[in-house]
């Protein structure tokens, strides 16, 4: 029993490393760099961000979605944020997965239910995309390089880039709402505005809304070949 579990021990210790601000995850590797300075003020939207996530890798399955949420992204806002478009992808890939996901990182069943309300239409489950309503590249319209021209092909390794909104700090029931955005070329308007929830204490970040993320962006031109 004892080596057993010393087994278990070493496999998790090397499907998981976490240097602080990167970690990697049986082989796929998440970084967070930069700050989104929440405390200044911000007179106009800005263009150029102030911290970006990379990451190699969509998620695999829900148990390395939820150890890069516990382990690395959720500690912070951009963290947070970036975890937006992955759970967006998982939910194509597998409804009842990506569900699980939101669930995870938002603040409140409510808010999951806005969400899966909109992607059952967008990202239909039978896999039908012939209406071009839905919307099968949705994820990657959110991730920098990635544009309607070229068929919604992000850079590599994959980035979100954010900055801070216009919109100050609330304080809200049970914490603080931080607005910021996810900077992005699939929308005639690059700002994607989310609001990214602190609870009192010392809990992890949560998703508080993030409509923008979903709405209609540019139909695609060419082929989506699709995320690793």
């Amino acid at each position: 029993m004892t080596l057993l579990l010393v087994a278990l021990f070493c496999v998790v210790a090397v499907m998981a490393q976490n240097d602080g601000n990167s970690m990697t995850y049986g082989g796929h590797t998440y970084t967070v760099n930069g700050k989104i300075k929440t405390n200044a003020l911000v007179r106009s939207p800005l263009k150029k961000a102030t911290a970006t996530v990379t990451f190699t890798h969509v998620p695999s399955d829900y148990q390395e979605f939820e150890a890069v949420y516990k382990g690395l992204l959720g500690r912070s806002i951009q963290g947070t944020a970036a975890m937006i478009p992955m759970a967006i992808e998982m939910y194509a890939r597998d409804a009842e997965v990506g569900e699980q996901c939101f669930h995870l990182i938002c603040n409140s069943s409510a808010t999951v239910s806005g969400i899966i309300r909109i992607l059952k239409t967008k990202l239909p489950t039978n896999g039908d995309y012939s209406d071009s309503y839905t919307q099968r590249y949705m994820a990657a319209a959110l991730l920098k390089g990635a544009t309607s021209k070229n068929a919604y092909t992000p850079s590599y390794p994959y980035t979100v880039e954010m900055c801070a909104s216009v919109n100050k700090p609330q304080q809200v029931t049970g914490g603080t709402d931080t607005f910021i955005y996810i900077l992005a070329k699939g929308w005639d308007t690059e700002q994607r505005q989310v609001e990214i929830f602190k609870p009192d204490g010392n809990g992890l970040y949560k998703v508080y809304n993030c409509p923008s993320c979903y709405t209609q962006c540019k139909n695609i031109v060419g082929t989506w070949r699709g995320l690793k």
